[in-house]
């Protein structure tokens, strides 16, 4: 069965069948499932069948636990091989009611754990094949399968709600990756020790994923890692990861991330190469609206070499940060805007020496004209320091805006 948009249960981690419910639908179902099944143990096991409340009562011989006392032949008392040396004290239908009793709570066991089951197996032909291309209503068990299949074409993949062990390579065309926002998650798994995607086709498109728990032995596994052609992602989160996104140089290339949030990322320990929640290369532009960076755990926020950025209406919550660094690095200079974001930085810093730096590691790209305006940068509740909203390695003619800046911060910084 192709995928459903609106599946009431999500498919198991690895493997098929089916989870929780992930709809309020499948929580009403396996709740009235469970009362129902549960009510009918308890109603059989408080009302045994009228037969057999209507069997006749009969005693039989008391039980005896030890053999009666043997007396001499002739005595008039009874030998112990008079009677049987055992029998129950129950009567026939206290004997049957009691079997009864045991059968219902045997029943009423079996009843919960099927109650529990039977969802999953009523939704397993559902989830067995959690990748749909939508052009085609072809449906895949692996994330892989479906990629291959549209080759260097171009289509849709729709993924079912669920969280997934799994992972995929895009080496070819134009691939959308859709879900609904919050119901898919990517998980632990990692492809060519690099990400949970590889993307080096002509453009991806991700829309609804999480990506979690993403960590490599070289120190920056990805939620995605793009090495060619152009990316696009809208209310997706990384988060928990050691880095969001990834790629490598491609000029010609622009990445767009919209609505998305970036959780707990970052890290830069054990003399390896820092990671960051975004680290983009020589790309022909990055564009960043709408998102939301937080509580990293090392590198920076926004490290690219893009020649061209745009930073608009994003926050960037250093609060529970730990060993964090710079919130936007423009590492070898660029052109564009940083407008309207909000700023705070938190006191757990490697490096609080700035906000924003710009040309910290070179000088390809040209800042002239670089719009820096409408921003609010302050700091976290109970810290108090100096530093530079803006440190500028390049020299060129930044377009300094009114930004409102925190007392402690400097404007402007030229290093």
């Amino acid at each position: 069965m192709a995928a459903d948009d609106n599946a009431w249960f999500a498919p198991k981690r690895f493997g098929y069948g089916s989870g929780l419910p992930v709809a309020w639908q499948g929580w009403v179902f396996m709740l009235a499932h469970v009362a129902v099944t549960i009510g009918t143990a308890l109603w059989l096991q408080r009302s045994p069948p009228a037969a057999i409340a209507a069997l006749p009562a009969c005693r039989s011989w008391p039980c005896r636990s030890t053999p009666p006392r043997r007396v001499a032949a002739g005595s008039g008392v009874p030998r112990a091989t008079d009677r049987p040396a055992c029998l129950p004290d129950l009567n026939p239908r206290a004997a049957m009611v009691a079997r009864m009793k045991q059968a219902h709570r045997i029943l009423l066991a079996a009843a919960a754990l099927g109650a529990l089951a039977l969802p999953a197996a009523l939704v397993s032909a559902q989830t067995a094949a959690p990748y749909t291309i939508v052009e085609t209503g072809q449906t895949f068990p692996r994330l892989q399968l479906a990629v291959d299949a549209i080759g260097n074409g171009a289509g849709t993949i729709r993924i079912a709600p669920g969280r997934y062990g799994d992972c995929a390579i895009q080496a070819d065309g134009d691939v959308l990756y859709s879900a609904t926002p919050g119901t898919v998650v990517f998980d632990s798994m990692i492809c060519e020790g690099k990400a949970a995607l590889v993307l080096r086709g002509r453009s991806a498109r991700v829309e609804g994923l999480t990506f979690a728990n993403l960590r490599v032995p070289d120190g920056n596994g990805a939620g995605i890692r793009l090495e060619k052609g152009s990316l696009s992602v809208t209310q997706s989160w990384f988060k928990d990861s050691e880095e969001g996104i990834i790629t490598g140089d491609n000029p010609a290339g622009t990445i767009a991330i919209d609505k998305s949030t970036f959780t707990r990322l970052g890290r830069c320990d054990r003399g390896l190469s820092c990671a960051h929640s975004i680290y983009t290369g020589d790309y022909g532009a990055l564009t960043v609206t709408r998102s939301r960076f937080e509580a990293g755990r090392g590198g920076h926020y926004v490290k690219t070499r893009a020649g061209r950025v745009a930073v608009l209406a994003s926050s960037f919550d250093d609060s529970a940060g730990r060993t964090t660094n710079y919130m936007i690095d423009l590492s070898a200079g660029a052109t564009g805007r940083i407008t309207n974001n909000w700023f705070l930085q938190g006191s757990d810093k490697e490096n609080y020496s700035a906000f924003i730096a710009i040309g910290a590691e070179g000088h390809a790209h040209s800042a002239d004209g670089l719009s820096i305006d409408a921003n609010d940068a302050r700091y976290a509740p109970g810290v108090e320091r100096k530093s530079a909203f803006v440190a500028d390695w390049t020299g060129d003619r930044l377009a300094m805006g009114s930004n409102a800046l925190a007392q402690g911060l400097t404007r402007y910084e030229r290093r």
